[in-house]
């Protein structure tokens, strides 16, 4: 983990626009009619609503998105009673966290008010404002008193993070370090180091999933929280012992599981070694924590271990709950954070560290084996499955529970509704996926040893969108599906190169020697290119065997191209084949060609580009407008790459009278459509916005597409869709992630899907 300095913390904080959250307009203002309806007079209608029916708040205000992270700075992380003000930096970060996570807007208030009870009064009196309050770094015993009467005299969620968020995570991350350790939460001795608000939160929480309060030891500053001490509170008097033990290493002795909210470097080598085997330490003081992970780990190895720390396995972190608690919450208008909805938060997290992990976050952590276990048994901060997991197990919960005032009834959409939030998918990739799903075709992906193409194979059986066929050496991929943890249930492998693939090889070998004997083609050449994983999983679709083809990450498109020419063709009528690239945005779907067949297009070419692209983007259900770009504009320059795309235009327009297409054109009037109608009226595209870019080189298509990928676009991109081939074959490369192979893959069976129904017509 790099080393923060105040440095750069003060600069980070401080530079360009001073803070880390801002407000943003979610209507439109430009005009006089904008501010009229959104202020004066037009702003009156909903208020007037919401006087008649307050729940219509959520209908026409922010309030059902909006949380107010509220502290009065006397317990800022582990700085203490710094105030109110000082505190505002931290509360800002919270808001931060809740936006990029679960796509929540934060107001934080800082409330200079140390009395429980005025701050109570303070924060009921905004509560209007909000549809939930997360309370933040208030000290103990006061944050008790104050959660519970904001509980019980609101009616929207509240909830005290320092709390119930580590209590949450914790509990999550010891079910399933239990379940590793092969033990019962009923039958573990448990040793709390901590005693504030925290700790108390954490050690209730696992009670109420099964531990027993007489298998407790709760420690504070003074030692063992025991009976006989006078001047205990009510909260630690709930967890106090009458056993003869008072200090931490007598505590420890034989103990199953250690907790650590407290301070650095208190847990010793020597009392790990004194706990039962195959402990459990949960060391979360941060940044140092009660014993680090390598002195923990020397003491035993058989250590289950989790830190508050990212550069160690299994960090409690609670930005893993409380954005998607908030989530759930909100999104079910509920009026409480309840129990029943915490549990739901605890199961659910507990549950996903079991499933197989994501391409995103084994990239985001350098790895490409995380598996439940030792080392992995809480989900890690970025895994994007926990706003669908969490937040749809408490809105159940809430539901269930009684405390919602809006139901969700159809749960498939809701989680789809969270992944366009997030733009972790789009409701355009939703529709591929369905539509492949329909009729699940055969697939056959070429590189079956390469760990992204199968989890992709995995991934998308367990989508419903085709049936994967791997090609390669079936005892390796055996062997890497156990170490991914990936189950082969359903899934064919073929082995290409094996001796029970002579017969096969041979007759593919015959079929395409006979294809393109007039070409100078032999049976023995045929047949040691049957050893190739592209000649070899291209027959099985030229023949039959196959619905389609996924290749790409290990070789070059030069010769993939090669390949698919020889074996599948391109279609009659056209003497090329091209790709394009969908970007799926805020602003709509657009489609970029030719991005990877065609370097240098001349004028013949660009027409057979512009007549696939056409027919492509009508594939996906999409009216084509097309816009041929170049660097000048309607023949303003007469030599060079204009002139071909100005040739291509002057033929579509002539033979596809019916087509919007027109060019060339810089992108800038492309994407413009006022300035293009108000500079050139004449064009055939004049009053309609530009869907479909078709750039005149290689260099600027591949150049465009990877411009807008590397830039970190608000869009989703899908491709290269191949266009032109006789039958479905789809390309990758090597920077593809898991989901990009999914998505090609559900293009490539929608593909197949088409194809099949041409054919019987």
């Amino acid at each position: 983990m790099a080393k923060i300095t105040k440095e750069a913390a003060l600069l980070y904080h401080s530079m360009g626009k001073p803070g880390k959250i801002e407000v943003v307009p979610t209507k439109p203002y430009s005009t006089q009619t904008d501010l009229s309806l959104a202020y004066s007079p037009g702003v009156a209608e909903p208020c007037l609503e919401i006087e008649k029916n307050p729940i219509d708040a959520y209908k026409y205000t922010a309030k059902g998105n909006l949380v107010a992270v509220i502290s009065n700075g006397t317990a800022v992380l582990g700085l203490g009673d710094i105030g109110a003000l000082s505190g505002k930096p931290v509360m800002e970060g919270k808001g931060l966290l809740f936006k990029i996570y679960a796509g929540i807007d934060v107001f934080d208030i800082e409330v200079n008010e140390k009395d429980p009870a005025k701050f109570v009064e303070a924060v009921k009196a905004i509560a209007p404002t909000f549809g939930g309050i997360n309370l933040e770094d208030i000290k103990a015993p006061e944050c008790f008193e104050i959660e519970r009467r904001l509980k019980e005299e609101l009616d929207i969620p509240v909830m005290h993070d320092d709390q119930h968020g580590t209590a949450i995570i914790s509990s999550a991350g010891l079910l399933n370090a239990l379940e590793v350790a092969g033990k019962k939460i009923e039958d573990v001795k448990i040793v709390v180091n901590g005693a504030g608000a925290s700790a108390v939160s954490c050690t209730k929480l696992y009670i109420s999933l099964g531990a027993r309060l007489e298998n407790v030891v709760m420690l504070d500053s003074k030692g063992v929280i025991r009976k006989d001490r006078e001047g205990l509170n009510e909260q630690k008097r709930f967890f106090a012992t009458d056993r003869d033990i008072h200090t931490l290493a007598e505590a420890i002795e034989g103990a199953d599981v250690f907790l650590g909210l407290s301070k650095g470097n208190v847990l010793t080598q020597d009392m790990v070694r004194s706990m039962a085997p195959n402990p459990i330490v949960f060391a979360l003081a941060n940044p140092t924590p009660e014993i680090s992970y390598e002195d923990a780990m020397e003491a035993r190895p058989d250590v289950l271990m989790a830190t508050g720390r990212s550069d160690y396995p299994n960090q409690i972190n609670n930005v893993i709950g409380f954005p998607y608690i908030f989530r759930g919450a909100l999104d079910t208008h509920a009026k409480a954070i309840n129990e029943e909805m915490k549990i739901a938060a605890v199961r659910a997290i507990a549950g996903l560290a079991k499933q197989p992990v994501p391409d995103v976050v084994n990239n985001a952590y350098h790895v490409n084996d995380l598996t439940f276990g030792r080392d992995y048994f809480i989900p890690k901060p970025v895994d994007p499955r926990l706003i669908t997991e969490v937040s749809s197990a408490v809105a159940r919960a809430a539901i269930e529970s009684g405390v919602a005032r809006t139901p969700i009834t159809d749960w498939d959409a809701y989680k789809q509704h969270l992944l366009e939030l997030m733009g972790y998918e789009s409701q355009f990739t939703a529709q591929l996926y369905e539509l492949a799903r329909q009729n699940p075709q055969r697939v056959v992906f070429a590189e079956g040893t390469h760990p992204k193409m199968l989890k992709a194979a995995v991934e998308a059986k367990a989508e419903g969108i085709c049936q994967p066929i791997l090609l390669g050496n079936d005892e390796l991929i055996a062997k890497m599906a156990k170490k991914l943890n990936l189950s082969l249930e359903g899934i064919e492998v073929v082995n290409l190169r094996h001796p029970n693939e002579q017969e096969r090889r041979e007759r593919y070998a015959r079929i395409l020697s006979e294809k393109r004997a007039r070409e100078g083609a032999t049976y023995e050449e045929a047949n040691d290119k049957m050893f190739e994983r592209n000649y070899f999983g291209m027959m099985m679709v030229e023949t039959g065997e196959a619905d389609a083809f996924i290749t790409g990450l290990y070789t070059k498109y030069s010769n993939t191209i090669k390949v698919a020419k020889e074996v599948i063709g391109i279609q009659p009528g056209y003497k090329t084949f091209a790709t394009m690239h969908i970007l799926n945005s805020k602003k709509g779907i657009m489609f970029l060609a030719d991005t990877l067949i065609n370097r240098h297009p001349d004028a013949e070419t660009m027409i057979d580009i512009a007549k696939l692209t056409a027919h492509t983007v009508r594939f996906f259900n999409q009216t084509p407008v097309i816009a041929m770009l170049s660097y000048s504009n309607f023949g303003a320059d007469t030599v060079g790459s204009p002139v071909n795309v100005h040739k291509a235009v002057e033929y579509m327009q002539t033979n596809y009278p019916d087509l919007a297409i027109d060019g060339e054109m810089q992108v800038n009037f492309a994407l413009n459509r006022e300035l293009r109608d108000q500079k050139y009226p004449f064009t055939r595209l004049n009053g309609k916005d530009v869907n479909t870019l078709i750039f005149p080189t290689l260099s600027s298509a591949n150049a465009g597409y990877q411009l807008l990928q590397g830039m970190h676009t608000d869009g989703e991109l899908i491709g290269p869709i191949q266009m032109g081939l006789n039958k479905p074959i789809h390309f990758t490369d090597f920077e593809s992630s898991v989901r990009d192979i999914v998505n090609i893959t559900a293009v490539a069976a929608i593909d197949a899907i088409v194809a099949k129904k041409k054919a019987e017509q």
